[in-house]
Formats: C-alpha cells, structure tokens, sequence
C-alpha cells in the first residue's frame, strides 16, 4: 500500500515509524483528502482569531495559505509544518481595533515579523549549538507535554459549553460520539482510511451534530458562492499614518511567540526523527515564520504562528509529507474565495472539534513523555525532578506574567524558568 501511495522518494533518511515521510508525495487523489483533513484542522481557529478580533475570516484563511506556502518555502521543504492565526496578539489587536483601526494591527503584525527576521538573522550568524546546552531533554519533554495538556482546557470548554456558556449535555454526548468513532478509525482501520481518521472523526462527528440540531447553517444560507477576501493592503481604507505605540506594543510579543514556535520544531523534531535546528536550521524556520506574519500585516490578516492541532494530526496519521501541508495551504487560499466553503467548514459546531482535540493536544503530549522515556531521564535526581516540577506546574496550571499590554503566556514562563533552572542548577543536590 505504501509504494502503491507515491509517486517519489527523495530523501536519503527515511523515518521508518512514517507512513509518508516528509518529501514522499502522494499521489493525487489521496493528496487531496489528506490536505482536506489539515484544512478541517487548522479551520477552527484560523477563523476564530479575526472573529474575536474584528476581522474578516477570508482574510485570515487567506494569509494561512499563503504564509505556510512561504514557511515551506524558507525551510527548502524539509519541514511538515502549517502556519495559522497566533492567539498570542489578541488582546493586544482587540485594543488596537478599537482605538486604531486595523492600520495599527497590520503594523504591529509586520513589527513582529521583523523581530523573527532579524533574530534568525543573528541565529544565522552566530549559529544554533548552543539550543544543545539551553534545551536538554530533561526541559524538552515537559515543555512538549506543557505545549499539548496547556490546550486541555480549551478542548474541554468546546466539548461541554454551548454558545451561551452553559453546560450542555447534547454537546458532550457529540464530543464524546466525535472522539470515540475517531479513535475507532484510528485503531481499525487499513490502507489509506487509517491516514484520515481525523477527517472521517470530524465528518461523523458533524453528521451526529446535524441530527441533534445544533448546527447554525444560516451562514451557509448566506454566504456567496464567490467573493474577495476582506484585503486591506497597509490600511488602504485608512489614510496612512505610522502607529510607533501599536509597534512597540505588539513587536516584542515576538519573542513570546518564538519559545512556542521552537517548542513546535521540539515535537516535530521527535516526530520525524531529525533535528531541524540543524537542517534546515532555525534560521530558516523563525525566518518563514517572520515573513509570513509581514505578509499578512501587508494584506490585512492577523499574525502567524505554526499549529499545534495540525502536529497532532502529523503524530496520530504518521504522514509526514510537506506536500500534504502545501496542499492544505492552496486549499486555503481557494476557500478563502469560496464563501459557501468556508461557511460549511465555519459551520461546524465547537464540539466536533472539542472530541477531535481531546486526541491531537493528547498526541502532542504523549511525544513530550516518549522524550522522556527514551533519553532515560533519571527522576532520582533532585535536579531533574525540580526542573520537570516546575515546567509542569507553571506551564499546565496557566500561569501567566503580565507587564502593561506586554504578556508572557504560560508556555514561555515554562520554558524560561526550565532553561534557568537547567542552567543554574548543579548535576547533583548537597544531600545527594
């Protein structure tokens, strides 16, 4: 079945555990529906982050498609990654529309793409070896658990709350109906059917929806077959005017974004048995990253980050292939065009995707453990006991440092205080 699926294999090293590795490119039928299940992946908050905002979801579709496109592009195609709406700056672009407009954000967004550049600029320079000394596995694998289980909560708010914020029982018994034919999928089925069980968990799962009324189709209803996304090329609908608050606000939440970002390449790294901070180097993927959040400043969309629910999928389906995430990211951009699509896809109710999250936040988890068992991390040790401690706690429990409209979200206060403790901390406790 695997030789019947390509049509090539380029690399040198094959991850054995892979069922398409990363430049094996299915061939075009079975392409197709696997890019489709990464779009019904990513869909959700893409779309969510301009509507908390005030943006259109056109737009944000559009600069996902786009900005993993350019992501692929600066990683030479060596990295099986998706790039969509960063959650990071809502607060910040949720002030800027409502005393700037969107010409702030947009500047903001590219202010923060710019931070990426120049940092993988100097990385470039003076080189990544010292990630070995700062990002051993003993911090590596909590942080990956952190990045998985710190998205547990939202995966249970969608699972249990209905619209109005109240516990719904319909909406738990679909969750559950979602995670369970999902899993069902996942453990039985063969061939090609066992590399989607997310789509098919989320087809399922928006049947099951359907039958119990609690899917809003009247966006579909109006929606247009065709339409613009809402561009807004550097605040062409505004005069221009340059906003030094909204830069100096949103720019060094870049720095936030990045600890994620790295964390992200951490799993992908376990994943794919390979060490992209070396090849292609985090140069390139903080580069991708930097421009794609530039672009959509440029276009009237919201920053950029890599996804952690499309990893999930990579870790459940073991398809590994970059064509398969460049396919979602075409996909993305023609449904950015086609409103009847999008509204379809926008349609489906937080509790298919609340069942479906239950599994791919888990699976990113399950890889920070697996870290942990296969480097043999010794939890006799004081040391290694304090630091993985502290990066559960901090990161899991939501913790959070805020300093004006400047916020360091939990999984970057995890990381900062795993990388401080690892450094500070001796080999072995007095009473060792």
């Amino acid at each position: 079945m695997r030789g019947s699926l390509f049509l090539e294999k380029n690399e040198e090293f094959r991850n054995p555990e892979a069922v398409l590795d990363i430049q094996d490119k299915p061939k075009f039928g079975p392409w197709l529906i696997l890019s489709i299940q990464h779009l019904f992946t990513m869909f959700g908050a893409t779309v969510l982050v301009p509507l908390l905002v005030g943006l259109k979801p056109s737009i944000a579709l559009f600069c996902s498609g786009v900005g993993t496109l350019v992501y692929i592009m600066c990683t030479k195609a060596k990295i099986p990654a998706y790039l969509g709406s960063s959650f990071a700056f809502i607060a910040t672009m949720q002030a800027l529309m409502k005393s700037d407009g969107y010409p702030a954000v947009g500047q903001g967004a590219i202010a923060a793409g710019l931070v990426y550049v120049i940092v993988a600029l100097i990385i470039r320079k003076a080189g990544s070896d010292w990630l070995d000394k700062i990002l051993p596995p003993v911090v590596v694998g909590p942080i990956i658990i952190v990045i998985g289980l710190s998205l547990a909560t939202t995966a249970a708010n969608d699972a249990m709350f209905n619209p109005s914020g109240k516990y719904d029982l319909k909406f738990f018994a679909v969750a559950i109906f979602t995670l369970v034919v999902t899993i069902i999928f996942n453990m039985f089925l063969k061939g090609f059917p066992s590399m989607i069980p997310v789509l098919l968990g989320i087809i399922c799962g928006y049947v099951m929806a359907l039958l119990c009324g609690i899917v809003d189709l009247s966006g579909v209803e109006s929606a247009k077959w065709f339409s613009l996304p809402a561009f807004d090329v550097l605040g062409a609908s505004y005069k221009f005017k340059l906003y030094p608050a909204a830069i100096i606000t949103m720019a060094p939440i870049a720095f936030v974004t990045m600890t994620e970002h790295m964390g992200h390449i951490m799993v992908l790294n376990k994943l794919t048995k390979r060490n992209f901070f070396k090849d292609p180097g985090l140069h390139r993927t903080l580069l991708g990253d930097g421009l794609s959040s530039i672009i959509a400043g440029f276009l009237g969309g919201p920053p950029t980050t890599s996804y952690g629910e499309n990893i999930g999928v990579l870790a459940m389906t073991k398809v590994h292939s970059v064509w398969v995430l460049g396919g979602a990211a075409v996909f993305a951009i023609i449904f950015s065009f086609v409103g009847k699509v999008s509204a379809v896809i926008e349609s489906i109710p937080s509790p298919v995707i609340g069942g479906i999250s239950f599994l791919l936040f888990g699976m990113i988890a399950a890889n920070g453990l697996r870290i942990i068992v296969d480097n043999k991390i010794d939890f006799e040790k004081k040391r290694n006991l304090i630091i993985t401690s502290v990066i559960l706690v901090v990161g899991i429990g939501g913790t959070y440092l805020k300093m004006g409209s400047f916020q360091l979200t939990s999984i970057a206060l995890a990381t900062l205080f795993g990388i401080v403790l690892n450094l500070i901390l001796p080999e072995k406790a007095a009473s060792e």
